[in-house]
């Protein structure tokens, strides 16, 4: 019988480092690039119609939800979304292989968007936050692993590599930039199960792309997980991650039947405030017992502070960039005038903003440090961040002006799309300023045996961020018109107190790194 890592090898004609079928690179490249851009396709067209369907009037087909609640729900959601991947990629290195990590997800994803898009025929809630909770799983799966597998193509590194990630990542905004158009307009104009269909469909398109090439395009990689070399041991690994999964199932189906039934009520805006400190105070412990016990030396301990430092900077970053989906899609919605002619453009086309400008701009971004390089400048990791963190308050600051106008015109007073637009561009500089720097300096600064764990660190202050946004989310309401101004300035004040403190920071940052081997900010 053959084995399937050899019946995976017959099906590539050459291994991945020669293989240049697509644009240069590896066809298993294009495999992973259209079932991500499906993937995200999916997922960005879902999430901004979560807070306008769940705050819609219930004669409007909504659920006429609180939008604090509502947005304390989103924020919730792609925290969890985030927070998956930690478990997702647990369980591809120990037990189920990347390839199969991918094929779960991607069902998990498609029947938790079948299960949205056909709540309203069941006239409950239930298989709308149960939609909700296979998504967060299949991602959880999905998300993680498929990158890993873009990684493994290049097993020379190099300039290739990087070019193949940038490639995988223009498929991620492409899918992000075309399902927030056509979920928005679906969904808002037609019927909101409409557009969550369309966003199912979307991941349909993943599933049957990836099914159908990736064995004739990925040969045997990511088929099996990482392998004790004592079969005892190798058994008792399986065991354990086989026991952890079915308890945390049963746990998560236990409390889906109480909340369903009623036994128990939860508050989501209190769970998010929870989660928060939770999650933030697991941070500071755990780099608490890795910098004291954690066997780490003088320079590796030093490059953990900085590490930490990042981590508080960017948690600050996401809490405002990531109120895309609530508070600036609220703001969108009631207060933008987004007449054009005849039309009316939907409230989420906004959402797609961002991506589209990422997409103009990461070739601007690649020149400008290839440019600088070459004349020998070459701006440290928490200078970046901090004109990451400047430009993203500029982008807030914008939205004080526009809320001041609503403020000062009253209820049904609505302001030109310009000023979302304005504040969305200076919210991409600074994406592009702090994002891919804090992955790259992830990589660079972590001590070797907790490179993963750091990645989950990034993550994490993704994942801070979102519940944060969520919570502040739902101060857009068109009968507290006062709440608006100050949402957007205590959004700008941290931003801009945030960037200040840390160019402070940088020639100390920089004093105690010089005497570090071998890292570079």
């Amino acid at each position: 019988m053959t084995s399937p890592v050899n019946a995976g090898a017959t099906t590539l004609d050459q291994p991945p480092s020669l293989d240049r079928r697509f644009f240069g690179h590896p066809r298993g490249l294009a495999t992973l690039f259209f079932t991500e851009m499906w993937e995200r396709f999916s997922y960005y067209g879902l999430r901004p119609l979560l807070v306008l369907f769940m705050t819609a009037a219930l004669a409007s087909g909504g659920f006429g939800f609180d939008r604090t609640e509502a947005s304390a729900i989103v924020g919730i959601y792609a925290a969890s979304v985030y927070l998956a991947s930690l478990p997702g990629g647990w369980v591809a290195d120990r037990l189920l292989g990347l390839r199969r990590a991918i094929q779960f997800g991607a069902v998990f994803i498609s029947a938790g968007h079948i299960s949205i898009a056909l709540s309203a025929l069941a006239g409950s809630k239930l298989p709308f936050f149960l939609g909700l909770i296979l998504i967060v799983i299949g991602t959880g799966l999905l998300k993680p692993n498929i990158s890993a597998i873009v990684g493994d193509l290049y097993p020379e590194g190099g300039a290739r590599r990087d070019a193949g990630f940038a490639i995988f990542y223009m498929g991620i905004n492409i899918g992000a930039t075309v399902g927030q158009i056509v979920t928005g307009v679906l969904g808002e104009k037609v019927g909101w199960h409409w557009g969550f269909g369309a966003a199912g469909v979307g991941m349909l398109l993943g599933l049957v792309v990836y099914t159908l090439r990736a064995p004739k395009t990925l040969g045997s990689i990511g088929l099996e997980p990482t392998r004790d070399p004592d079969p005892g041991r190798q058994a008792r690994q399986e065991r354990n991650v086989k026991l952890t999964v079915a308890v945390g199932f049963g746990i998560l189906a236990l409390a889906i039947v109480l909340v369903a039934t009623g036994i128990v009520t939860v508050s989501a805006s209190a769970i998010a405030e929870s989660m928060t400190y939770v999650l933030v105070g697991t941070a500071v412990l755990y780099f608490a017992y890795i910098f004291a016990a954690g066997g780490l030396t003088s320079d590796e301990k030093k490059r953990v502070v900085v590490i930490f430092v990042l981590f508080l900077f960017a948690a600050v970053f996401w809490a405002a960039f990531e109120q895309a989906p609530t508070s600036l899609n609220l703001f969108a919605r009631d207060f933008t005038d987004r007449q054009i002619g005849g039309f009316e453009v939907p409230a989420t086309w906004f959402q797609s903003v961002n991506s589209g400008f990422i997409i103009l701009l990461s070739p601007v971004f690649a020149a400008l440090w290839m440019t600088l390089g070459r004349r020998g400048i070459d701006l440290s990791s928490p200078a970046k961040f901090a004109m990451g963190l400047l430009l993203a308050g500029i982008g807030f600051w914008m939205m004080i002006g526009a809320a001041n106008i609503i403020l000062e015109g009253g209820p049904g007073t609505r302001v030109s799309a310009w000023w979302l637009v304005g504040s969305y561009f200076f919210q991409t500089l600074g994406e592009l300023f702090l994002s891919p720097v804090g992955l790259s300096s992830m990589t660079k600064l972590s001590p070797r045996k907790y490179v993963g764990q750091m990645m989950g660190i990034w993550f994490l202050a993704t994942a801070v961020g979102n519940l944060i946004a969520g919570l502040a989310g739902g101060h857009i309401d068109p009968e507290r018109l006062e709440q608006m101004p100050r949402l957007f300035t205590i959004t700008t004040a941290f931003l801009m107190a945030a960037a200040v403190l840390l160019a402070l920071l940088i020639i100390p940052i920089r004093r105690m790194m010089a005497t570090t081997r071998n890292t570079q900010l």
